[in-house]
Parts: structure tokens; sequence; C-alpha cells
């Protein structure tokens, strides 16, 4: 294969960017630190820290005093030349967080909107305009500000229909032009993603699978499903719908039986999703004589009560053992992250649990861990993937 010798030009821009990502991941830095950090001369750093200066890209911010030698003037990437959006959609609002190129989120807002109204499921742009714009104006932001927005949802959507599949309880959103909506709504590209998929994301970056490149990201809270990274990159499957672990037939429980896709209409019950949901818990743990409000509260009473919320725990163990047996087979995973409120509130009882129904058997046996996420690993996930693609548009210095 020909290829095509590194011109200069090229060569800077690629300089550039590693130094504009130190400046990311470490913060302020010396032109000295920066030169150590890259391995450039000290004339190359300084002729590539005054060429991003005059680009708009890096600004000085103060200067290291109080050792020998003249006072060196500190560099960062200047946080104000490119923002983005991250939304995390729910069957009850969708919420906004707004973050500067540097990754600090500058403004939040939620819009409360029940995805079945009536008067709900026609707006769906303007919903998501009104999220963000409550989050720019908390920032002290204007539309302008913004240059990439990501939307994490419940289902996938298909990238042959364009099409929301796995959602029917979000009739709003199941239109094929759903992203040019949103886009045109917002003035700046915007990505659907798989909520559960943007969640793994945020442990990659900021939970337990940090140190893992082959892992799967289970989640159980009023939804259940899974994302699989292989590689360090996400598995998504032709249409999207890799992970959709809820639809996973179970003893004990139908086959899901679904509707065309786009069709509008609750949740179908049966699968993997009727046994392990946070309805489904509490619904568990009633059976066993405990009646709670919410999941949180039913594993916290099945941890205090033996005998019945032993059996509480050990069937849900049970149920989530057995499906991720199935996945397990199928991609090996090294890791496997226990998420979303059914898994947390179960917490490391249940995550003993579910590795005592998964030893013994002649399959590799991944470690498990719960999720460390702190906030919303949604939203965290979705500005993650807002910002990797900003950073790929805003830092490249060819143009």
């Amino acid at each position: 294969m020909a290829t095509t010798p590194g011109t200069p030009r090229v060569l800077r821009a690629m300089n550039d960017r590693a130094a504009l990502d130190l400046l990311i991941t470490h913060g302020r830095l010396t032109r000295t630190r920066l030169g150590e950090l890259t391995g450039l001369s000290k004339p190359t750093a300084s002729q590539l820290l005054a060429r991003l200066e005059a680009a708009g890209l890096v600004r000085t911010t103060g200067s290291v005093t109080g050792r020998p030698g003249p006072s060196a003037l500190l560099y960062e990437v200047d946080p104000g030349i490119a923002h983005v959006a991250a939304l995390a959609v729910d069957k009850a609002g969708i919420s906004a967080a707004v973050a500067d190129i540097t990754g600090t989120t500058v403004g939040r807002h939620r819009v409360e909107a029940e995805a079945t109204a009536e008067d709900v499921r026609t707006r769906t742009p303007e919903l998501v305009a009104e999220a963000v714009d409550g989050a720019l104006r908390a920032a002290g932001l204007g539309r302008d500000a913004l240059c990439r927005a990501v939307v994490g949802t419940p289902g996938a959507l298909d990238p042959r229909t364009r099409r929301l599949r796995y959602a029917p309880h979000l009739p709003g959103w199941q239109s094929h032009t759903l992203v040019d909506e949103l886009s045109a709504a917002l003035g700046t590209p915007v990505v659907v993603e798989n909520d559960v998929n943007l969640a793994a994301v945020a442990e990659q970056h900021c939970g337990s699978a940090r140190d893992c490149a082959d892992f799967v990201h289970f989640w159980a809270d009023e939804g259940v499903g899974a994302a699989i990274v292989l590689g360090g990159r996400l598995l998504r499957g032709a249409r999207g719908g890799a992970g959709e672990i809820g639809y996973m037939p179970m003893p004990g429980a139908p086959v899901v039986r679904g509707r065309p896709a786009g069709t509008p209409g609750p949740l179908a019950e049966g699968g993997l999703d009727m046994l392990v949901v946070s309805a489904a818990v509490v619904a568990l743990a009633r059976r066993h004589g405990i009646d709670a409000a919410g999941a949180p509260e039913a594993l916290a009473a099945a941890a205090a009560t033996p005998g019945a919320g032993d059996a509480v725990l050990a069937g849900l163990a049970h149920h989530i053992a057995t499906a991720l047996l199935a996945v397990v087979a199928v991609v090996d995973p090294e890791l496997i992250v226990l998420s979303g409120e059914v898994c947390l509130a179960g917490g490391d009882r249940l995550r003993e649990l579910i590795e005592n129904e998964m030893s013994g058997l002649d399959l590799p046996r991944p470690e498990l861990r719960l999720s460390t996420v702190e906030g919303s690993p949604i939203l965290l996930g979705a500005l993650h993937t807002a910002l990797a693609a900003a950073r790929n548009t805003v830092f490249d210095t060819t143009a």
C-alpha cells in the first residue's frame, strides 16, 4: 500500500494536537514541562505555543514563581473556545448539561415532560431545545457557543432506517428525520446514542472500567440493557441494537413478541426485562412478604430480613447471572460492570451472589465490579462523547 510521507504542515498539526491533549489532561503547564511531555525541544515547544496562542486555542494563565531563575508562564486551553451539550432522556423528561471544551460543566437544566402525554409526543425538538437553552442560560451562554450535542436515550437508533428502535415508550422519538429535526432545533450537529452505551463510556473514562478494554456494562434500572466494549470500542451491531439484553429469552418469563418498528405503546412484558427491572424487584420482594415503594427500599429491606430477604436477593442474582452467562459465552469479556438502580442498591452482597451463581461452570470467569461513576453516568458519557467529537474539530490546526 502506498503511503504519503508526513508534510511539515501535517507534522505541526500532530504536535499541536498532542500538546492540546496534554493540556486537557494535565491542566496548566509551563513551556518546559510541555516540552518534556511531548519530547519537543524548547524552541519547538515555544513556536508551538505561540502558534496555538495566535490561533486562540491556548492562553497564558499566571506563572510559576518561588524558584530560582525567571518566572515561567503557565499555559492552558482556553475553555471558552467551544461548548458541548449532553442530554439524557427518560419517560418523565429531559436533563441537559453544557460543558466547555476542557470538560468542565458550566450549566444544567431539566425539562419535565411525560413522554406519552399527547401534548409532549409532537414537541420533541422543542423540548430538547428548551432543555439545552436552559442549561446555556445557567452558564450565561447563547446558542452560538454550542458546537456539538449528544443525546442519550433508551433504545437504539437504527442506522438504516434512522428510527429509534426498542423504545416504544418514547413515541415522540420515532421519526425517521429525528436527528435532522434535533440538529435544526439546536443549530449544531446532534448524535443520538443508546443511554447504556453512554453509561459504559463514562465507566471507561472515570469509573470501574478505566483499566479494561474488553468489558460488558450491565444496567438494571427502570429498564435493563447492556453495553459491550471490545478492544476499547463499543459494539453496536448492524441495526444499533447490540446489548438490548432486556429482550433475552429467560426461564420463567414469556418471550417478548415485538410490534412493528416505530409503533408507539407500552413496553412489551417478557424476557430478562420482566425479571430484573426496578418494578420486577418490587414485585419479587412483595411475593416474599416485603413491601416497599421502590427497588432500593425493597433491596435494603431484603438485606435486613433473614430468610425472606435472602430468597429475594438469591432469586434476583440467579436471573442476572443466567443472562450474564449467556453473554460471557459469546463475547468472553475480561470484566462485567454492574450498574443502574437495582445493581447499586443490591451492592456488594448482590454482586457476590451473582459471582457465586456464575462460578463452577466451564466458562471464562470475568471479574465483576460495581459501577463507581458519580452523578449521572448517561450525562457523563454523553459529555465525553460530545467532547471527543468537538475536540477533533476545534483542535484541528491543518485548516
